[in-house]
């Protein structure tokens, strides 16, 4: 009987009871190594019990083992399979594991009734708006479907949310290494710059052949670089094309590595992924070929050769190095200098940081400090910094301001008032969230004091008016309050109590409306 994670028991609780609120379509975001397959193995279960038709849905035959596999030992049941020569229909399995290229075919999928199944879940969800997933999912109109992937990055969300309803539970990179569930991560940036300005895009990334080609001459270097970090650890490579992760390897066994590489079409994958897992390699190439699909817990050092604008994608090829240990203290991540026009590559502070602000600032500091730093710390640094800026830059919007007398709340003033990183950093991503406010919403927030026009959209007006139901019922300060005494120079206002707040207000106001001698406003410290 496996005992779920008390943030897996969260996710099957909030998957199902969308479910049961009437939501259809829902996602569960879980980082790689977290155990999404066990979360989803436990949401089947009580899919049987009820007396529903399930099925998995993957694009990879090693997805859908893995997914046969791990219900089998977690739940007891056992699945039929819809792939190549199998079908599941006539089987008396609840459950089926299924490839979608093969049941998007018409003549395969006109076999099922639509209601054939009643729940189906999508690993590696990511995948989900392809034409193949949608021409299934759409066939199989009336089912419940959960959606199952790795951390995306926000573009990621903002297409997912055109085909899922919600997002059920999220459960970050972050919170998991926190509570001690994945592998600490330090980043080390090498001064080494490869220069990608003539590489073009394709389906919004970079395209692999321009990758390699423009990675070819830094190989040699790259190899010297990878003596100095990776001799006594573990090492996956992701490389672009499948010549480049050849060559590479080459490269690294006459520096003395036992290196090996696999690719698709190489016979004895197996066989080198267990040699490898066993320690008779210490470096293992590939041309992305273990993004999915794959783990090997003993992996202490990632180096992507594969720069991606997807965070999805980076999220992925990272994740191989996560996981949990005996003997391992933390994932070590070589970066590199990668010189670009373009401003959307991911790097290590993309695994952490929700904000961009936040990312492109311990972007910088990584590369400052020449040596491996975890990357939770850089963030906390980073965030830090951010934030002063921030309010060297609200300070002088708000001197601006004053010109104006306004009587309400700026948002942005009132978000760092009370140190709301979600909601400075918050980004739509379901149809309903990206919809104008409505002018009930307008109306209500600038009753409560807040300067309603530069709110864009539904979803950051409900997130405000829920944070302003939650302050009052704390008994925090009030937007009014923390206009007034923020222009009188007192700071971070937001985080006081109202009573506290009132008295002060009653004593400037008793004061003939200046703050009286004995306060000096800009050390000023709440007093409970």
């Amino acid at each position: 009987m496996i005992q779920l994670r008390p943030y897996q028991e969260q996710a099957k609780d909030a998957v199902l009871g969308e479910w049961d609120n009437g939501i259809q379509k829902t996602l569960l975001v879980l980082p790689t190594g977290c155990g999404k397959t066990v979360v989803f193995a436990k949401i089947i279960e009580e899919q049987v019990r009820k007396g529903n038709r399930v099925l998995i849905l993957a694009h990879r035959g090693e997805l859908l083992e893995q997914a046969a596999d791990k219900l089998e030992i977690v739940t007891g049941l056992r699945c039929a399979t819809e792939k190549a020569e199998h079908s599941c229909l006539g089987s008396w399995y609840r459950v089926a594991v299924g490839s979608v290229q093969s049941l998007m075919r018409k003549q395969r999928l006109s076999q099922f009734p639509t209601e054939y199944f009643n729940t189906i879940v999508v690993d590696e969800a990511h995948h989900v708006l392809s034409d193949g997933y949608q021409r299934v999912l759409n066939h199989f109109g009336s089912a419940q479907v959960l959606g199952v992937t790795a951390t995306p990055d926000r573009g990621d969300m903002r297409n997912l949310g055109s085909y899922f309803e919600s997002l059920a539970y999220e459960y970050s990179l972050p919170q998991a290494i926190k509570d001690g569930y994945l592998s600490p991560i330090k980043a080390v940036t090498i001064p080494l710059k490869l220069d990608l300005t003539g590489v073009g895009t394709q389906n919004g990334d970079f395209k692999a052949g321009d990758l390699g080609n423009a990675l070819d001459p830094y190989l040699y270097s790259i190899a010297d670089e990878m003596q100095s970090y990776c001799h006594d650890r573990k090492t996956v490579v992701f490389l672009p094309l499948v010549k480049t992760s050849q060559k590479f390897c080459e490269i690294l066994r006459e520096r003395g590595f036992r290196a090996a590489e696999v690719n698709g079409s190489s016979d004895n994958r197996t066989e080198i992924l267990e040699a490898f897992n066993r320690g008779e390699y210490n470096v293992l190439c590939n041309s992305m070929l273990l993004t999915e699909g794959w783990d090997c817990p003993s992996v202490d050092c990632v180096i992507v050769l594969r720069p991606t604008k997807v965070r999805s994608l980076y999220c992925q090829m990272v994740g191989r190095g996560t996981r949990l240990s005996p003997g391992k203290e933390h994932l070590l991540l070589l970066d590199f200098l990668w010189h670009t026009e373009r401003h959307e590559l991911c790097r290590p502070a993309h695994l952490i940081c929700e904000s961009e602000e936040v990312a492109q600032k311990m972007t910088e500091q990584l590369e400052a400090a020449g040596c491996p730093v975890d990357i939770e710390e850089a963030e906390k640094q980073a965030a830090e910094d951010v934030v002063v800026q921030r309010e060297e830059a609200l300070a002088k919007q708000l001197s601006e301001m004053k010109a104006r007398k306004r009587k309400l709340v700026d948002p942005l003033q009132f978000e760092m008032s009370i140190q709301a990183e979600d909601l400075a950093n918050y980004v739509p991503a379901f149809g309903w969230e990206m919809a104008p406010p409505s002018s009930k919403q307008l109306q209500t927030l600038e009753k409560l004091g807040i300067f309603p026009d530069s709110i864009d959209n539904a979803g950051k007006a409900t997130k405000i008016l829920d944070r302003l139901n939650k302050r009052r019922e704390a008994g925090l300060t009030t937007p009014k309050q923390i206009r007034f005494l923020e222009g009188k120079g007192f700071q971070h206002v937001g985080t006081w109590q109202f009573e506290t707040a009132k008295k002060l207000i009653d004593r400037i106001a008793a004061n003939g409306w200046r703050v009286p001698r004995d306060i000096d406003p800009t050390n000023y410290r709440e007093v409970v």
